[in-house]
């Protein structure tokens, strides 16, 4: 099934983070002349440590990434990356990153919200493709081969969407509503707002 013309996004959403860490992410979003601005911050607790990431990300109005600022805002441990999308080339932090070339998402740890990016640009009839550019806690990037799809349709207006990403022993169906936000991520987030 394809989704079709999705609702649009609210100006803000939040989600609770359970089972792998308890957290919480809050984003807000602003509709652009030729595109979208996320803007959201997550802050948790994991196997004993405090972390929190804030992040702006930019996609164009075909849903491509154009850009990612994520800054670190844990104790002790500040910093921050950007990542940049030229056509088919990537740069973090204004070094050319070879291996994320021709990837068309950002997808960050411990975000439900970058689940989305994709399943706005992408016909979920059948398994697709969506390798990401993911950025993990400690600010690294790398590229993160996943897939989503097929979508089946469930009460309210909303979709499943199969999801796999091997390199985690990822398989499930994640739940998005009529906008294209995930709802209940198993094992990760739940949506609040």
């Amino acid at each position: 099934m394809q989704l079709g013309t999705l609702a649009p996004l609210p100006a803000r959403a939040a989600w609770r983070h359970h089972s792998a860490r308890d957290a919480t992410e809050i984003v807000t979003v602003r509709v652009l002349t030729d595109g979208c601005a996320l803007s959201g911050v997550v802050a948790g607790v994991e196997d004993g440590r405090t972390w929190a990431l804030s992040y702006e990300i930019e996609v164009d109005d075909t849903w491509r990434t154009r850009s990612a600022w994520v800054g670190s805002l844990a104790p002790g441990d500040p910093g921050e990356v950007v990542l940049t999308r030229t056509g088919e080339r990537w740069t973090v932090d204004g070094r050319h990153l070879p291996e994320l070339d021709g990837l068309l998402d950002v997808d960050l740890e411990g975000s439900a919200m970058t689940n989305t990016l994709p399943v706005h640009r992408t016909d979920l009839a059948d398994r697709t493709a969506a390798a990401a550019a993911y950025v993990r806690l400690d600010l690294t990037a790398r590229r993160l081969d996943q897939w989503y799809g097929p979508a089946e349709p469930v009460a309210g207006g909303g979709w499943t969407v199969r999801y796999a990403a091997p390199e985690f022993g990822a398989d499930f169906d994640l739940t998005y509503d009529a906008a294209g936000l995930v709802v209940e991520y198993p094992g990760l987030a739940t949506r609040l707002l």
